[in-house]
């Protein structure tokens, strides 16, 4: 009970910490990206709860990224990821990414090989322009094991209320299991660079996964980041307040 009450407590001052980031980069035009991988049923939908419950929805968006549709097929594979970064202020959260490339696409036989191999090199070419360009770029693997990730598909089967988070696509990915280990090995060892490294966390305790990935999304963010400076007020604002005293 008492670590329970020490990680909530942690978690709350995390959030407050993430709530002046924002401020921050609102005022000083600055932008971010969180990208949000890892296996079915790690938290990444729990950990974003959290962040945006804390957050103002102006400034914040969070892009839940599924196989591309019609149009999008017929584009360059990263356009729809281009147009979904985010302006000077803002906060793009990404509830799986580009990286479905290099993950699902060639496991389910959407790319070839060859295809896989030149999309490692577009990634990297596309997070350093990312970086290159002022955006603050979070890459969060939340990782646990089969055990774990079975006994959180019965808990919610068991629960009428959240029967609905497992899908087909679930159990199919849980079925090639190891083909997914190969693939988010070769991920990490060509993706995560000096500019845009890769953190893994542990996420089989849903409680430390959370404060962990929250201390290191803070942690980045917040970099080099003036958390003291008091928010500008609208001049209009201003005046109206002088005037109601």
């Amino acid at each position: 009970m008492a670590d329970k009450k020490a990680l909530d407590d942690e978690l709350e001052a995390l959030q407050a910490e993430l709530v002046a980031i924002q401020h921050a980069y609102a005022q000083d035009r600055r932008s971010a990206v969180v990208v949000l991988e890892g296996w079915d049923a790690a938290g990444k939908g729990g950990l974003i709860r959290r962040i945006a419950w804390v957050l103002d929805p102006r400034h914040l968006t969070v892009w839940p990224i599924k196989a591309p549709n019609s149009v999008e097929r017929d584009e360059l594979w990263l356009q729809r990821f281009w147009r979904r970064i985010p302006a000077a202020g803002e906060i793009a959260i990404f509830d799986r990414s580009w990286y479905g490339r290099v993950l699902v696409e060639p496991i389910e036989g959407f790319i070839s090989a060859q295809e896989c191999e030149r999309a490692y090199d577009e990634i990297n070419a596309f997070e350093r322009t990312l970086v290159d360009n002022g955006v603050r770029l979070v890459k969060l693997f939340l990782d646990i094991d089969a055990d774990t990730q079975l006994e959180r598909f019965s808990s919610r089967y068991a629960n009428p209320a959240k029967r609905w988070k497992i899908t087909a696509d679930d159990i199919r990915n849980r079925a090639r299991w190891q083909d997914y280990e190969q693939a988010y090995a070769r991920m990490f060892e060509r993706c995560s660079t000096a500019a845009a490294p890769w953190m893994r966390i542990d996420a089989n305790h849903k409680r430390k996964a959370r404060v962990a990935a929250m201390r290191h999304i803070v942690a980045v963010l917040g970099e080099g980041i003036d958390l003291t400076a008091v928010p500008t007020v609208d001049p209009v604002v201003e005046r109206f307040m002088a005037a109601s005293d």
